[in-house]
């Protein structure tokens, strides 16, 4: 894997390929600067070599052309503050006068360029537009694992116009730690796998049966997993049309020696609200007019015990809906057994937007072994699809 430590970039112009799609409040505030800390080192090391960089992403999902809630521009300043380098902005990513200040960047300085999606040249792949990108800089950095999955103008196509081209350290590290888990875990190898629906994550579950030892079905999944043995799930979330699929991954674990845990007891509530009343019900046994949004105490305990025998761990989805603090100890309780189990020695990655936001809000960030920013590109990596954006690079 060809890294930034392969090349020297003095008197060079790296264009990196970022990941700045960070959360903003009304005011502009950015509540989470994660990933743009993230790919620092980066950053530093082209700086610190003697050149420049010009930097390019994406910010939320602009609709037509320009929008000022969407702009990069609200970035700047934050930037500067956290590279401690002059960062100079273009209100577009293509025109001459943009090319210009890249060509007439000072050594040390950074360029931002504007949201990549306010041309829909960007999303299409458009081969004409990447070209145009790949002028602002000597060599291509491709430092956005959360974009890897989409072959974009940015992500991937603009990598054809470079010979000289390489992962930035993130991007290295989210790949390297990926592989590790898929290619030669440490065994017993546990994969917790949550969220609301099936459908998200079948292929990801199917490809887990051919690698992990145990898996951990939470969220509201379980109940659609719940359904398919038989069970009453009174008014809990579940796809209809994915029971059969249920009912057949069940028996490809039960063929394959894979041991797939289903919550024992779920916490019900009669309302989706905060305040609902609550009370506790076995799998397979939830009355009408209630519904289940957490994992209850049994499978609280039942979870925790196989995580603390693992190696090897993988967690993708929450155990309930744990942005509500009555739902949030399922949750809060295996991050906990996570951490526990990373302490004794296991190695795990906690993947998915959901995912990373639960170790974060519950203060166990520090405890795991790595916390992956890339959502869907996880998602499909863990699927086993090829991902464009590192493709590309590899090419």
């Amino acid at each position: 894997m060809k890294t930034v430590d392969s090349y020297n970039f003095r008197g060079k112009r790296a264009l990196i390929r970022v990941d700045f799609n960070v959360p903003l409040t009304d005011d502009f505030e950015i509540t989470d600067d994660s990933r743009m800390t993230a790919v620092l080192p980066t950053i530093q090391k082209v700086i610190s070599d003697g050149g420049s960089v010009v930097l390019m992403s994406h910010l939320g999902r602009p609709k037509t052309g320009p929008e000022d809630k969407f702009s990069l521009e609200h970035l700047v300043s934050h930037l500067a503050k956290l590279t401690n380098v002059p960062v100079i902005f273009s209100n577009d990513c293509i025109s001459g006068e943009a090319l210009t200040k890249s060509r007439n960047l000072e050594i040390g300085s950074i360029h931002l360029l504007e949201n990549l999606r306010f041309y829909v040249e960007e999303t299409a792949g458009d081969a004409a537009f990447a070209a145009k990108l790949a002028k602002h800089g000597d060599i291509f950095i491709n430092d956005a694992f959360g974009t890897a999955h989409r072959a974009h103008a940015s992500t991937a196509i603009v990598a054809d116009s470079f010979k000289d081209k390489c992962f930035g350290f993130l991007m290295a590290k989210e790949v390297a730690n990926a592989q590790k888990l898929m290619r030669n875990p440490e065994r017993p190898f546990t994969s917790i796998v949550g969220g609301a629906k099936v459908s998200d994550k079948i292929l990801i579950i199917e490809n887990l049966l051919n690698v992990a030892d145990h898996i951990i079905i939470g969220g509201g999944m379980a109940y659609t997993f719940s359904v398919a043995k038989g069970g009453r799930i009174g008014n809990s979330l579940f796809e209809e049309d994915r029971v059969e699929k249920c009912t057949e991954i069940l028996a490809k674990a039960k063929e394959k020696g894979v041991q797939l845990h289903l919550p024992a007891d779920n916490l019900c509530a009669d309302a989706f609200n905060n305040d609902a009343n609550l009370r506790s019900c076995n799998s397979g046994d939830i009355p009408e007019g209630w519904m289940g949004l957490d994992i209850g105490e049994e499978a609280i305990q039942a979870f925790t015990e196989v995580l603390h025998k693992s190696k090897t761990i993988l967690w993708n989805g929450p155990m309930g809906v744990f942005e509500m603090s009555s739902f949030e100890n399922g949750t809060k309780a295996i991050a906990q057994a996570v951490a526990d189990a990373t302490r004794k020695g296991a190695f795990s990655l906690v993947g998915g937007g959901d995912s990373s936001a639960a170790v974060k809000k519950f203060g166990f960030t520090e405890n795991v072994s790595y916390v992956s920013t890339g959502g869907g590109a996880l998602l499909e990596f863990f699927e086993g699809k090829e991902l464009p954006g590192i493709v590309a690079i590899e090419a």
